[in-house]
């Protein structure tokens, strides 16, 4: 029978979050901080909103740094991870929201964008992955973020749904290789969600009509998302595991 490890109440757990400095993994790393987790905010090259994330934690009572990685590169991730490790002394959770978009349709995209684009969301992906499974302590979760692109697919967002549904497949099969290991893994598929990212290149009408998509008729917030996967990273969600979590309001 598995017993229950320490590292099962959230006072004491670690989340390491990349993509952490804005969008939807600033709003993960805030909600993990309000559950009670030390939090490391991952970030690329936004030091000044990683910063910002990490002072609205310590504001709060609760502990975090700022790490700066490129999430494709192994050597940069495991210094992330190691990090957390002699900071907080462990690592329980892995929020993987660090990511890229590139739109064109599939006929006119540049091929240069289009590796661009796997090298952060697939490769990336893979990265973080594999230090997490080599370092997530018992109790622990890994959650990735895919997109609702993957099984709507909208028109220009055929490379950017490819490179989702990789993460998807890599989710799924990490799950069922950390068999014995009391990790569970899963993936978080928002909708349409009211980000910077989001609304850059989109004129009101088209935001409007995606809005309207939903059964609930109003965008996804960051919160919305971060409410998921910190439900996910918790004790409280361990039981789910192998799973995408389609969080989008109900648009098929």
């Amino acid at each position: 029978m598995t017993t229950q490890n320490s590292t099962n109440t959230a006072e004491s757990r670690v989340a390491v979050v990349t993509g952490g400095s804005r969008g939807i993994g600033r709003a993960v790393a805030l909600a993990l901080a309000g559950q009670g987790m030390a939090v490391v905010v991952g970030y690329a090259a936004n030091k000044g909103e990683a910063d910002a994330v990490v002072s609205e934690i310590e504001a709060g009572g609760g502990r975090a740094l700022a790490s700066a990685a490129d999430v494709a590169d192994p050597d940069a991730v495991a210094e992330s991870f190691d990090t957390a490790e002699r900071a907080f002394g462990g690592v329980d959770a892995v929020v993987h929201s660090a990511g890229r978009i590139a739109l064109a349709p599939i006929a006119g995209l540049d091929l240069a964008e289009f590796d661009a684009l796997h090298r952060t969301n697939v490769r990336g992906a893979f990265v973080v992955a594999q230090q997490a499974a080599r370092r997530v302590r018992p109790g622990g979760a890994i959650v990735t973020l895919s997109s609702s692109v993957v099984g709507l697919r909208f028109p220009s967002y055929g490379a950017y749904a490819a490179s989702k549904g990789a993460v998807e497949v890599m989710t799924q099969v990490l799950a069922q290789e950390l068999r014995g290991r009391d990790v569970s893994v899963n993936a978080v598929a928002p909708g349409p969600t009211a980000t910077e990212l989001f609304f850059e290149g989109k004129d009101e009408e088209t935001v409007a009509a995606l809005a309207r998509r939903a059964p609930l008729e109003r965008l996804g917030t960051p919160e919305d998302m971060a409410a998921t996967v910190a439900f996910l990273a918790s004790p409280a969600g361990h039981w789910v595991n192998g799973q995408i979590v389609r969080a989008n309001g109900g648009i098929v």
